[in-house]
């Protein structure tokens, strides 16, 4: 007879994403921490994270592990790692591109801008996704370019800040203001992904709030992304 895999609540959820990152940091076996995860159903996560802030913060460190993983173990490359079905629960499996666009930014198109949903999601990312998808995420995911956000150990009492104070150092090293021009130049993530900033209007609104100055009259352009590998870009 087989057993059950046993339920989980949130803590115990985040608690083995932070030990699955936190092995892959280290260099430590990730066997235990993997199994452990990959045991849980769909309906079982569905349950166990209930609440939004428990799903990003559970996904954005499968996001930032898995993407080491696949990448170091597996040899994944871009753009096949992205979409590549390698991560594997009790009774379904799900790629970095699910992850991202399918339950942290609830069944939104990877392409469009962000403006188009995803016309056929899956029920299990359905059932998974959060119910009100974050623009910070695109601050903390960690896709092993030189241009992403560096990898961080969010905790859930803190989660709010932190995510806040990662758009902020991530935006303020990726921007530059040209005040005789009138032009701030910012990561290009905030024109692959406009819709989720509220288009180029509150891209300047999100710009002014991190970089502490009034820039809604500005132009916004954006800088090119340096896709050269930095695997294991770890944040102090």
């Amino acid at each position: 007879m087989s057993v059950k895999p046993r339920p989980a609540d949130a803590d115990e959820l985040i608690k083995l994403s932070q030990d699955l990152l936190y092995a892959v940091k280290t260099g430590a076996d990730i066997s235990g921490a993997e199994a452990r995860i990959g045991s849980f159903s769909a309906d079982m996560l569905a349950i166990g994270l209930p609440e939004d802030q428990h799903r990003k913060l559970f996904w954005l460190n499968m996001y930032n592990a898995w993407y080491q993983i696949l990448a170091d173990r597996d040899k994944l490359e871009r753009p096949q790692i992205f979409h590549h079905r390698g991560i594997k629960f009790n009774g379904f499996v799900l790629s970095l591109d699910d992850i991202e666009h399918g339950i942290l930014r609830r069944y939104r198109s990877k392409y469009s801008f962000g403006y188009l949903p995803q016309l056929f999601p899956d029920r299990t990312i359905k059932k998974l996704a959060v119910k009100n998808p974050d623009y910070r995420i695109h601050f903390a995911l960690n896709c092993g370019a030189r241009s992403c956000p560096p990898i961080a150990f969010y905790e859930l009492e803190h989660f709010d800040d932190q995510l806040d104070l990662a758009a902020r150092v991530y935006l303020q090293n990726e921007s530059k203001v040209d005040s005789e021009s009138g032009i701030v130049y910012t990561t290009r993530l905030m024109e692959w992904f406009s819709a989720d900033f509220g288009g180029k209007r509150g891209c300047l609104k999100i710009l002014s709030k991190y970089l502490n100055r009034d820039l809604k009259n500005y132009t916004v352009k954006f800088r090119d992304y340096d896709w050269s590998d930095q695997l294991m870009n770890f944040g102090e």
